[in-house]
């Protein structure tokens, strides 16, 4: 065995985003590219000799192909320990845990969380730290600086390891660990969760249906629900983690898990449904002929948090994300707990969460999650929804309604314009910002300005500052409109708008969601000049 250093020119486009770097697979096969990237990380890191880091992915195509290269890489700059899931499946949320559980110097994870996977769509790297949580910007700020100027690479000159077998491989003081990635996330589980209530819930008749759409928590799913909890065989569907997912885009949203939406608001629909996404961060929670709402679950499992054990001494604290709904205000306040509003990206709760600060985070991309680990977790959410389940012995729908009557409904709704020429989006976001000025006090429709601006964050822990992250049309009755540009996609950009207003009248709180908010639509359209600017007449997404 010898380390090599390979000669490398800099990419200029490994800026990292909210969740690593995500470009097309092909883009990723460009030879040194994803070396250069690895070695980028390295060098930013400090005090890795001897060290442990953790290794899996969610299974897609390129994957196994990374794992190696990692591996090579991690030894040739000074680890000591790779720690690799089992066929390098392991979910975001269970790499959160491992790295906590066994004090890992980081961990890095191979995905595009929800894009979909192909030889011809998305792959995606991201690095967390020894918290278990995403790597701040100042990490991700310094692994770009260093990709722009990078030179050269070091890599072992060793043989692939097998990492489909459990066991340790040794290459003089290196060890490759190769582990089961999904044990000690169903342990973790078990410390929250009442099991044995479970069992019972599913003992009684209780039925459900859960979609991992060919994703990585297929495994996870089938172990916990199938054979820990006793749900009948074939409650998990779609359980086999597939390099190309199926052909099936895995982001669990009424249009991309339609078959699971379809089976639940069909006849003899299950008690209830589920979805998870590529990684296993995101989830989509449904009842009988029911779609809950991301904003809604959050603030759900908020107000119920006594039903799970691990939670029963009380919340320390809220945490949402700035275009999530303000649903979870409500339940904070009742409780007497303060609700932190954070930009977009879940390493902005890791600092709350390390200071003790909140308990439970969610943002309304479909991610929930709480302080167990530094990740969303969207196994996790349908558990601690099983327990609410169990607990209230109400359905679905009848949880969520009584929720409504208790706090009010704060009718909400996203809108993703997806794969929009990106120079037509900047200039849609600009526009917007130009208005500000003339914005205070206007008259919208029946609205009336109160804000607008960008919003701007300063985290209450270290201080740092996070600008430019949406622009906020705040009006004066609570209602708000927000404005977006997603850093997840691969190709062209993604605008989201977010519609919100509060309804506490019991007698007006059962509308559909896009009926309600058919005004502020249309005033989100008008503003933003959304149709001519961007050339689509209708959103891809409505959620």
């Amino acid at each position: 065995m010898f380390i090599k250093t390979v000669a490398s020119t800099p990419f200029s486009d490994q800026r990292p985003g909210t969740s690593g770097l995500r470009k097309k697979v092909s883009v990723f096969e460009q030879p040194n590219y994803l070396e250069n990237f690895v070695q980028a990380l390295f060098n930013s890191l400090s005090g890795v000799t001897g060290k442990t880091l953790v290794l899996g992915g969610d299974g897609r195509y390129y994957n196994d192909t990374a794992i190696q290269t990692i591996i090579k890489m991690a030894l040739a700059n000074g680890f000591g320990r790779v720690m690799v899931a089992k066929d390098g499946i392991l979910s975001t949320p269970a790499a959160s845990c491992v790295i906590r559980k066994y004090q890992a110097f980081g961990g890095i994870i191979l995905s595009a969380s929800h894009n979909p996977g192909g030889k011809d769509d998305d792959f995606g790297i991201k690095y967390n730290t020894s918290n278990g949580g995403p790597a701040p910007e100042k990490i991700t700020e310094a692994i770009y600086a260093r990709s722009k100027t990078l030179n050269s690479y070091r890599i072992a000159d060793i043989d692939d390891v097998d990492i489909s077998v459990l066991g340790e491989t040794k290459i003089g003081d290196f060890t490759v660990e190769v582990f089961d990635g999904i044990s000690d996330y169903v342990e973790l589980m078990k410390t929250l969760f009442d099991f044995s209530d479970l069992k019972k819930l599913f003992a009684s008749g209780f039925t459900m249906r859960y979609d991992a759409l060919n994703a990585v928590t297929g495994p996870y799913a089938r172990r916990i629900l199938e054979e820990e909890l006793g749900a009948p065989k074939g409650t998990v569907v779609n359980g086999t983690p597939l390099p190309d997912f199926g052909g099936k885009h895995p982001d669990p949203n009424l249009t991309y898990a339609k078959d699971l939406v379809d089976y639940m608001f069909g006849d003899n629909a299950p008690d209830f449904g589920a979805a998870s996404d590529g990684d296993g961060d995101r989830n989509m929670i449904l009842g009988n002929h029911f779609y809950v709402n991301p904003s809604d679950s959050l603030a759900v499992i908020c107000a119920n948090y006594q039903s799970a054990k691990g939670y029963a001494d009380g919340l320390l604290g809220i945490a949402r994300s700035m275009p999530t709904s303000q649903a979870a205000n409500k339940v904070a306040d009742a409780l007497g707990i303060k609700c932190y509003e954070t930009p977009t990206g879940w390493k902005f709760f890791g600092n709350l969460m390390d200071a003790d600060k909140v308990t439970i985070c969610g943002e309304e991309s479909f991610g929930t999650g709480s302080n167990h680990i530094r990740e969303k977790d969207g196994v996790w959410a349908v558990l601690f929804w099983l327990n609410i389940l169990a607990s209230r012995r109400q359905s679905v729908s009848e949880i969520v309604t009584d929720h409504w009557q208790k706090f009010g409904r704060n009718y909400y709704s996203r809108h993703d314009y997806e794969g929009i020429d990106s120079t037509a989006a900047n200039g849609l976001m600009e526009n917007l910002q130009s208005k500000f000025a003339s914005l205070k006090g206007a008259k919208l429709g029946d609205y009336t300005v109160d804000i607008a601006d960008n919003f701007a964050y300063i985290d209450p822990i270290d201080g740092s500052e996070t600008t430019n992250q949406g622009v906020r049309i705040l009006f004066t009755d609570g209602s708000r409109i927000i404005y977006r540009l997603s850093g997840t996609g691969t190709s062209g950009a993604t605008l989201r708008v977010y519609l919100e207003k509060y309804e506490p009248d019991t007698a007006k709180q059962n509308q559909d969601a896009q009926s309600a908010l058919s005004d502020l639509i249309k005033i989100a359209d008008d503003l933003a000049g959304i149709a001519s600017r961007t050339g689509m007449e209708k959103p891809t997404v409505i959620t």
